[in-house]
């Protein structure tokens, strides 16, 4: 409703200030009148279907210049003719015609949005209308994202919009999330669009800065994350490179705008306060075997991590002692119920011409990972004004600052501090919460064996904190020259600095008893500064009209890194970089530097208000590329036919239950860029154990003709509204190549260098997109919105320029790869051994062991596909009066994950899998045995679970076949219920706004094939493979409370 208000608002200055005839021809008659015979004072109020009041609705007396228009609670008062009639009309309603009477009463004026032309934001901030647009775009509303309650509002997006793939790090609430628009581009790029908030690119840094299988660093969360969802008036999300285009290098992967609020008129005081409290339990964890304990074998040992022992509840012997095998659930006795406590409080307001909206928002996140928080604190102060003779100059200036504060983010990765895998193995017939005091008397960490960790001392004795403080400010000046032609020139800028500690204390078996200390500071800032003419004129040359602008942007960011690191403190637990030596004491320095410039244009072209045609031209000189190929032009063409407006203007109109219908289409071209000193081969500088400094050239091979990859897209769409817009549809095809792929090959070593980049390849995305919206049902007190997003998308690898495949990531025997001729992110792994004579009567049954036992193939195979299927969303919500309730499900069909959390389970006895129905009796594995002479006979040998189990654990990450699983999963994503009190309740109160709210997030999982791990929890985002997954934390259901009021 605060977008309608704003538009609202918007319209009632517009003829306020605009609009002096309109208020002489209300005020000066109104005086003569009373001297009239047949006179009459009419009053009323104006609202929608919903009952809230219309600003700015047009009230006239027909025939006559006589009108006013309705104020701020929707009311108005007019002398009229007794034989007179009223006409009020309001932009995006139908008009009402009404005799004359004193008291109206209340009027509910009806929606026709057949009539209004939506304007929406589109690349560089430019206004477009929509139906104007040759291209996808898609944009969610504020109030939508805000309903999500989302600690990461990319995580919002999950289902709103069709081709948006939201992929999610399993590291708890400050975890990063992936966004990817219409598939993979590039095989070395991050493949994520483009973050612009307020026409001023953001750094949206992901996840870890590495992702090593065993050890990788924290998952620092999402710069995207930074961003109070409270402040976003609306989110744009630009698919295609034709919707991107005007970003030129930065575009290759998409664009999301984001829109945030500005100052409007608001009755009362204009402030708002919100607050929400939210409770967080485990929503799913792996699905584990409650019926056998500690052992080996059937055989209780102490010294075991394994769970292959006696059954629950039979005798075994422990220091002499007889005791009962019993059952604990661990995963629930460690992990505690975790809270959120979010508090906002905004002021928004116009004084005249100036408005002004300010905010201040405190999130405290205590999630289920005991030791684990997450703090963020913003502040938003955005003023925007018109001044000058005519009111041709407007400003518009923002400055926001985030602080954002995390103390243990949980370590993943195969090793020892990866609490969520040791508390997964844990034996069950362990209770851990009897080492709930991690200290033995001496100092030294308590637990029940020699190697492995104490969850509980992992929280209170291995720390990391973080803090982050961040400005994002943007300011802009545009000047209207003449009635057609603006000049803006816009400043912004994204700075940030983490600073970032460690503290490991002595006494455990990390880092062989001893106490480190790291210390890691991380500075950043892009600045922009740009320029743009704008020119807008209907009706130039008969029914043609022109826009066209022109501009510029300087583009610089810097990015600096300094990291201290004691890996031995000489004096335990005295945390001090100069209590060590310098044999365990180290440095590391980075830095990055970049900077692009661009000139860009647009023309288009329209007639009539019903065919448009656009073109665009973008050149970028990048700072990161040789001189020879610093630069690069990027052009797109799109074409929009609103059929419906051109069969109208011709008197031959379709049927009456068509509303609207377009077709669109679209070409363009834009680029990848490399990131700084990828292709230089520069000299790392160091000492040698004599503190001398020394210099060492890097190894890779510098080539002048490497290139900016370039993306080539088409795209194709049709719209269509029915039943004066209550049934539509979005459809879109695409396709796009992207080429010049920059690719770091091995070179001879004899060459004296071991890399060099390279342009080669072709990745192919095509696919189709889907967006169906429906109002089912509406009448005066009751409606129901439901929309449903669908999409499609075939990323292939094309070519790669000989080079047969290329690694995207994984560990061992599984690694993911873009494969020439095959699928991006096809998964590799060992298979089980299968007869493979075609001949054989056995043909394709397992190959085992003399044993009776699978065996693995000793190459890697494909054995997956981490690209989904297609992607659904269906988004719903119904309003009675002052309630809505509203739900969402989505979910995606096909694509594989290898789970390293199953695969290790299935070793250790701890998988459900292991004890079927709770019991553990031999069995005879289905497949066939080798018998010397070339031929097969049946397998009749019997075996153990264990034994069974343990063959599957071949190699480093088993037989990979084995843990390959389904990425098919739906879920009820959240439900949400929503109380307005009326306004008439509210007239003798100091409110403006009174609402109360509760809703759950991950309400349930419909369907998944993962037993029980969460098909979203990958194990790193900062890489493009994400088709495994590795310790994963459980995931979370929040139950969240809020209530806003408005004064």
């Amino acid at each position: 409703m605060k977008i309608k208000r704003f538009s609202q608002v918007f319209l009632l200055m517009m003829a306020s200030g605009c609009g002096t005839v309109m208020a002489a021809s209300e005020n000066a008659p109104e005086v003569f009148a009373l001297q009239q015979t047949g006179k009459i004072t009419v009053q009323g109020t104006v609202v929608d279907a919903t009952g809230e009041p219309l600003i700015g609705v047009s009230i006239l007396e027909m025939g006559t210049t006589n009108g006013t228009i309705t104020d701020f609670d929707g009311k108005f008062t007019l002398s009229v003719s007794e034989k007179s009639k009223l006409e009020l009309s309001y932009i995006g309603y139908k008009s009402q015609q009404l005799a004359p009477k004193a008291d109206l009463g209340v009027i509910t004026l009806s929606e026709d949005t057949e009539v209004l032309d939506e304007v929406v934001v589109t690349a560089l901030g430019i206004k477009r209308e929509k139906k104007a647009l040759g291209y996808a775009m898609q944009e969610v509303k504020g109030e939508s994202l805000v309903a999500s309650r989302e600690t990461n509002i990319a995580n919002a997006l999950s289902g709103k919009i069709a081709g948006v793939q939201i992929t999610r790090s399993s590291n708890g609430a400050g975890g990063s999330s992936k966004i990817q628009l219409r598939g993979a581009n590039s095989v070395t790029g991050t493949n994520q669009p483009l973050i612009v908030v307020d026409g001023v690119p953001m750094d949206n840094f992901t996840g870890s800065d590495n992702a090593d299988f065993y050890n990788p660093s924290l998952d620092m969360g999402n710069g995207l994350s930074d961003i109070n969802p409270e402040d976003i008036e609306s989110m744009s999300v630009l698919k295609g490179a034709s919707a991107a285009a005007l970003y030129g290098s930065r575009a290759g992967n998409g664009v999301i705008l984001i829109t945030t609020k500005k100052g409007t008129k608001r009755e009362g005081l204009g402030v708002t306060i919100s607050a929400s409290v939210s409770a967080e339990t485990i929503f799913m964890k792996p699905d584990l075997q409650t019926s056998f304990g500690q052992g080996d074998n059937g055989i209780y040992n102490g010294e075991s991590s394994n769970s292959w022992g006696p059954a629950m509840g039979t005798e075994y012997d422990f220091n002499g002692q007889k005791r009962t095998m019993q059952y604990y659930d661990n995963i629930d006795a460690y992990f505690k119920t975790g809270t959120n406590f979010t508090e906002s409080v905004s002021f928004q307001q116009q004084f005249n011409k100036s408005s002004i909206y300010a905010s201040a928002t405190r999130m405290d996140d205590a999630n289920k990972i005991p030791g684990s928080e997450l703090s963020r604190t913003n502040f938003t102060l955005r003023a925007t004004s018109t001044f000058g003779k005519d009111d041709r100059w407007s400003f518009d200036g923002k400055i926001q600052y985030i602080n954002n504060t995390a103390d243990n983010r949980p370590l993943i990765g195969n090793n020892d501090q990866n609490t969520f895998l040791s508390i997964y193995k844990l034996p069950s017939s362990i209770d851990i919460r009897d080492y709930s005091n991690p200290l033995r008397e001496d100092g030294k960490m308590y637990w029940w064996s020699p190697g492995g960790m104490n969850p509980y001392w992992l929280e209170k004795y291995n720390l990391n904190e973080d803090s982050r403080s961040r400005f994002l400010m943007s300011v802009s000046l545009k000047y209207k020259i003449t009635d057609w032609l603006d000049a803006e020139l816009r400043a912004g800028s994204d700075m940030y600095n983490t600073e970032s500690t460690r503290r490991t204390y002595a006494g455990s078996n990390l880092r062989d008893g001893n106490s480190a200390y790291e210390l890691a500071e991380e500075k950043f800032y892009e600045n922009n500064f740009s320029f743009l003419f704008s020119a807008h004129k209907d009706n130039i040359i008969d029914k043609v009209g022109v826009n066209a602008t022109f501009g510029g942007n300087m583009m610089e960011r810097k990015n600096t890194g300094l990291k201290t690191e004691a890996t031995k403190l000489t004096v335990p637990n005295l945390f001090n970089l100069n209590n060590s030596s310098n044999a365990d004491r180290s440095l590391t320095e980075t830095y990055n530097h970049k900077k692009i410039n661009s000139l860009y244009a647009t023309l288009g072209l329209n007639y009539d208000g019903w065919i448009f045609l656009d073109g665009t031209f973008r050149n970028d000189w990048s700072s990161s590329l040789s001189k020879k190929n610093r630069s690069f032009a990027y052009p797109s063409v799109s074409l929009s036919w609103v059929i419906t407006d051109m069969l109208n203007k011709m008197n031959k109109p379709l049927p009456e239950w068509v509303t609207y219908a377009k077709a669109r289409a679209s070409f363009a071209q834009v680029g990848n860029d490399l990131d700084p000193y990828k292709l230089y081969n520069y000299y790392e500088i160091g000492s040698d154990p004599d503190g001398n400094t020394t210099a060492k050239p890097r190894e890779t091979y510098y080539d002048e003709n490497v290139k900016s990859e370039l993306i080539t897209s088409w795209e194709a769409g049709l719209e269509m509204k029915f039943l004066n817009n209550r049934l539509g549809f979005d459809l879109a095809w695409y396709k796009s190549n992207a080429k010049n792929q920059l690719l770091s090959i091995p070179v001879n070593n004899l060459s004296g260098y071991k890399y060099k980049m390279i342009n080669a390849g072709n990745i192919q995305n095509q696919g189709v997109e889907l967006m169906v919206y429906a109002r089912p049902i509406e009448t005066k007190e009751f409606s129901w919105d439901t929309q449903i997003n669908f999409s499609k998308n075939v990323n292939k690898v094309l070519d790669l320029g000989g080079v047969p495949n290329y690694k995207l990531g994984g560990f061992g025997d599984l690694a993911v790869y873009a494969v020439a001729g095959g699928n991006y992110g096809e998964i590799y792994g060992t298979k089980f051994v299968r007869v493979e004579d075609k001949e054989s009567p056995y043909y394709g049954q397992l190959l085992l062991n003399e044993s009776g036992l699978p065996q693995g193939t000793s190459e890697p195979e494909k054995i997956g596909d981490q690209q989904p299927d297609c992607m659904l969303g269906w988004n719903n919500s119904f309003s009675y009066k002052g309630f809505n309730f509203s739900f969402q499900i989505d979910g995606r069909i096909g694509g594989d994950i290898y789970s390293y959390t199953n695969y290790i389970l299935q070793t250790n006895g701890r998988a459900e899998v292991t004890a079927p129905n709770g019991q553990r009796n031999n069995f005879v594995v289905a497949g066939v045995i080798s018998d010397g002479q070339g031929g097969y006979i049946p397998n009749t040998i019997e075996v153990t679970p264990q034994q069974y189990w343990n063959s599957i654990a071949s190699g480093n990450n088993g037989i990979g076949e084995a843990n390959i699983y389904d990425g098919t999963n739906f879920r009820l994503r959240n439900i949400a219920l929503n109380y307005s009190f009326p306004r008439e309740m509210l007239k003798k109160t100091c409110f403006q706004q009174v609402k109360l709210g509760v809703s759950v997030n991950n309400v349930w999982m419909i369907y998944s094939d993962m037993h029980g791990l969460d098909p979203e929890s990958v194990f790193i985002t900062n890489t493009n493979a994400t088709g495994f997954e590795n310790g994963a934390s459980p995931t979370s259901r929040t139950y969240l409370f809020n209530v806003t009021l408005g004064f």
